[in-house]
């Protein structure tokens, strides 16, 4: 019941459905009939038995079905403002009656048509099938009381009846017109039951010129050739609603491969915006001329201004702008697809719930002004005055004591949904001399004109655009969405908002782009985005190659919450897996879509730590952290998708495991690191070296194959034992023997400095267990010190001469006193003294391992310290370096301190 209920009022009962004229109509006509629907809620089942109960007593098929939608709709009035029934039941009813009368009209039609002209046959001698699709609420399964039904009709394949006794042969296109006319006559025809539907056909191939049914090749074509914007609109709710036998069959599948590339694009689609706002002006204005002179037709709860429309609008410009990329929004029920919208982050949970209420109470109401008269009208009766009335009657039913408090309760509703329908296609207020999206028919300012109000570097770079192909080549309205971004950017940088670097900068980035405008749209749609990107690309040269490569991360920058938040492993394997989910509803779970799928997953996430770390967010350590989690992540679900569709898999779950060494081992991932890797398995099956080798190459090839959305990682596998020569996976026992020294084929003393950064990445955790004490008897090990040290100062000798660098420079990882060298005398430490000093043995870095080093009494006081702290800094400036694609051998002397306490860190191990 609704807050605004008062007490005292009066029950809703007194004057429930029994107010209404048409349900007073209903029980005067039907009175006999009345108890032929079981009670309770109308199901598939009720519907059927009610229909038979009808035909037996003598009525034909048409006027069954009219009956029926009348005992329906009095059962519905009675539970929804009699006993309060979620609007849930109401729509799932209606739709059920529709689904049902659909089904039984056409079986009939065709039973009909084929004693005359015989059966509709395919290319192979099977039957052609005729597909019935409900768009709209009748395809979200949320009709409304007095909803007609949007229908198009399509058949598989071209062809001819098989006649009968040699005559009456139609083409299909013929055949199943017939059966159109047929079932409209049976469903949408007035007689004197009245009908069962309104029927509308405006939304096919074409509308109303168009053919009453279509081939699915046609309906294909007219996508590609013809279709139209807001088209993808109509169609993102389509599905096939009868007949019921093919679509239990499967063949009604064959419409997915259709409809879903139309609607859902590839790219984030952010150019249906200005679509999205056209329509809603010629349906605005539309409403507004059929109140012209009629104030009581402005109150309408569709269409009015805050009403139903603005909330389906708001939920279906987010899906398909995203749905491309981002399947799990693909679904019909608007509540549903609100939650869903929610739960992917693109509006706030308390938004979405907020806009849920208000979609839930409008369409109450809705359904209560139908249940007047049975008009397929919205617009709220007028005259609050007399209680009696049919505002009154709406508010008492609605659970209100009177109408004032129902007003307010609407009122409020409708100013919510409004506001957040005018947020998300309103004014574009970053610019007020770039026009935008309530600019209308104003004209774009020219390039010409443009440059002669930027700055010297910027002129010169937008100025290269006046004859340049890509430009030229540009739609009208694209050049426009242009010409105001450019203007837009001019104005930040008069404001000092930008800087003139960021601004060339991004041109650079934009120009081998401008062929898919979507980006020129997102950035216009979204001054917040357009100022974040500028930001970014001002900050550091790296993010813009990141973003011409993978430039659909852009729309990353759109989320609030981006710099608040950290990456989150647990939530980010739950989408993916949420993802696959829904590209499996729809049969599109292929190992190409999961590529895809994988690889703008992983980009989008690298893009986010690389907008927080520009922006200062995080330390060098907290982006080495999140990359790392990130690349353990990827590891975990491709292992997973990989090993499920592996063919010759002999188990449910594999006996393997991932070891990574280096960076990944460490946690020292940075931006494009590649991932040093070994792979080991635990299984007695006597095909588990064949099964394990085939899964292994399928998982490398699913992590560096480059596809349309780029690469994952780039792998090494040169740890393994024997290296590039050994077995790409190995049992979990030669492994151990390998390292630990057992039988001639041992380990060399550099692989055992690479263990002291190995970590168990993935499997199970009986052979996480035996991972880790191997690795700790491996460097725990007693060693001849000398030789140790001998050996590994042999080692940095070789990477040093390796590295070469420039007289009079210092390389900040490879000179002495560099990175490097700290690293070694790391892992020297730790190789010669773990086994006396446990607190060596845990992977925890090199920081960390230098200061418990010093607390261990193994340097001198000052030293570890002073050292951990100079590697510290080493690592941001090589960081900050790589982001700005910038050397990183450098003037010797503002680094004189840090070089100067690892020098002292390396005397003191090395001496």
């Amino acid at each position: 019941m609704s807050p605004g209920a008062q007490a005292g009022e009066m029950p809703v009962a007194a004057q429930g459905s029994a107010f209404s004229r048409f349900v007073q109509r209903i029980r005067r006509r039907y009175a006999a009939e009345m108890d032929l629907l079981p009670p309770g809620a109308p199901s598939r089942d009720t519907l059927q038995s009610t229909y038979e109960a009808l035909l037996a007593r003598g009525h034909d098929t048409g006027a069954a079905l009219r009956i029926l939608r009348q005992l329906v709709l009095e059962r519905l009035a009675r539970l929804d403002c009699d006993e309060q029934a979620p609007l849930a039941t109401v729509t799932l009813s209606v739709t059920l009656l529709a689904e049902f009368a659909l089904d039984a009209a056409l079986r009939h039609a065709l039973a009909e048509l084929e004693t005359v002209h015989g059966r509709p046959l395919g290319p192979d001698g099977q039957p052609a099938r005729l597909w019935i699709i409900g768009m709209g609420k009748l395809g979200a399964r949320e009709l409304n009381v007095s909803s007609d039904v949007d229908l198009i009709y399509v058949y598989d394949h071209e062809g001819e009846t098989a006649g009968v006794d040699g005559r009456g042969r139609l083409s299909h296109q013929e055949f199943f017109a017939k059966a159109v006319r047929h079932v409209y006559a049976l469903v949408g025809e007035t007689t004197e039951h009245g009908f069962v539907f309104r029927v509308d056909l405006a939304l096919r191939p074409n509308g109303n010129s168009g053919p009453p049914v279509v081939s699915l090749d046609a309906l294909e074509e007219y996508f590609l050739v013809q279709g139209r914007e807001w088209e993808r609109f109509a169609w993102l709710k389509s599905r096939v609603v009868a007949p019921r036998a093919w679509i239990k069959d499967g063949s009604a599948q064959a419409l997915r491969s259709v409809v879903l590339p139309f609607v859902f694009r590839r790219y984030l689609d952010y150019g249906v915006f200005d679509s999205l706002r056209v329509l809603h002006r010629q349906i605005r204005e539309h409403a507004a001329r059929r109140s012209a002179g009629r104030p009581e037709r402005a109150n309408d709860v569709k269409l009015s201004r805050g009403g139903i429309r603005e909330i389906e609008f708001i939920v279906q410009l987010l899906q398909v702008v995203r749905g491309g990329q981002f399947p799990e929004l693909r679904t019909r029920p608007t509540l549903e697809a609100l939650q869903r919208v929610a739960a992917a982050g693109l509006m706030p949970e308390a938004t979405a719930q907020s806009l849920a209420r208000a979609y839930e109470f409008l369409r109450r109401v809705e359904h209560r002004i139908q249940y007047l008269d049975d008009q397929q009208t919205h617009v709220l009766p007028m005259g609050c005055d007399e209680g009696d009335g049919d505002l009154g009657w709406i508010a008492r039913t609605m659970g209100y004591a009177e109408c004032c408090p129902f007003l307010h309760e609407l009122d409020g509703h409708r100013e919510f949904v409004a506001q957040e329908f005018d947020k998300l296609l309103g004014a574009n207020e970053g610019c007020k001399t770039c026009g935008g999206p309530k600019g209308g028919k104003a004209a774009a300012p020219d390039l010409d004109a443009l440059c002669e109000q930027l700055p010297g570097q910027l002129r010169e770079r937008i100025g290269r655009w006046r004859d340049h192909p890509r430009v030229l080549a540009l739609r009208e309205d694209a050049r426009n969405r242009l010409s105001r971004l450019i203007a837009r950017t001019g104005q930040w940088l008069l404001e000092g908002r930008v800087s003139e670097e960021a601004a060339v900068r991004m041109a650079d980035w934009l120009e081998p782009l401008l062929r898919r405008e979507s980006y020129l749209a997102l950035l216009l749609e979204r001054p917040g985005v357009h100022e974040r990107l500028l930001r970014l690309l001002g900050a550091a040269r790296w993010p813009a190659r990141y973003l011409l490569r993978h430039p659909g991360v852009i729309d990353e920058l759109a989320s609030e919450a981006l710099y608040a938040e950290r990456f989150d492993a647990q939530a980010f394997e739950q989408e993916l897996e949420e993802r696959l989910r829904a590209l499996r509803r729809t049969n599109e779970d292929d190992d190409e879509s999961l590529l895809n799928l994988l690889r703008r997953a992983h980009h989008a996430e690298v893009f986010r730590t690389l907008a927080r770390d520009v922006e200062g967010r995080l330390t060098v350590e907290q982006v080495a952290d999140d990359l790392s989690a990130l690349a353990d992540a990827v590891l975990r679900v491709t292992t997973r998708w990989c090993w499920q569709r592996l063919k010759s898999r002999h188990r449910d779950e594999p006996c393997f495991g991932i070891i990574g060494y280096g960076k990944l081992g460490g946690k020292e991932l940075g931006y494009g690191s590649d991932l040093d890797i070994v792979f080991v398995f635990d299984d007695q099956d006597e095909r588990a070296q064949e099964v394990y080798g085939a899964f292994v190459h399928k998982l490398i090839n699913w992590l560096t194959t480059k596809t349309a959305e780029g690469d994952l990682y780039e792998i090494d596998t040169a740890l393994r034992p024997n290296g590039n020569s050994g077995l790409l996976v190995t049992t979990f026992d030669a492994y151990a023997k390998y390292q630990q020294g057992r039988g001639s084929n041992t380990a060399w003393t550099w692989e055992h400095q690479a263990m002291t950064r190995a970590r168990f990445v993935l499997g199970g955790a009986d052979l996480q267990a035996r991972f880790d004490a191997v690795r700790e008897a491996v460097i725990t090990a007693p060693r001849d010190e000398a030789a140790l040290r001998t050996e590994i100062v042999a080692m940095r000798s070789r990477v040093r001469e390796a590295h070469p660098v420039k007289p009079g420079l210092f390389d900040i990882k490879h000179s002495e006193g560099g990175m490097v060298d700290a690293e070694f005398a790391v892992q020297f430490l730790v190789l010669a003294d773990s086994g006396k000093h446990p607190e060596l043995v845990p992977n925890v870095g090199n920081i960390a391992l230098l200061q418990r080093a010093e607390a261990a009494g193994l340097l001198p006081a000052k030293v570890g310290q002073r050292a951990a702290a100079a590697y510290r800094e080493l690592r941001r400036l090589q960081h900050r370096a790589r982001l700005d694609e910038a050397s990183t051998q450098v003037a010797p002397a503002p680094l004189e301190a840090e070089r100067d306490a690892i020098h002292a860190l390396w005397s003191a191990v090395f001496g």
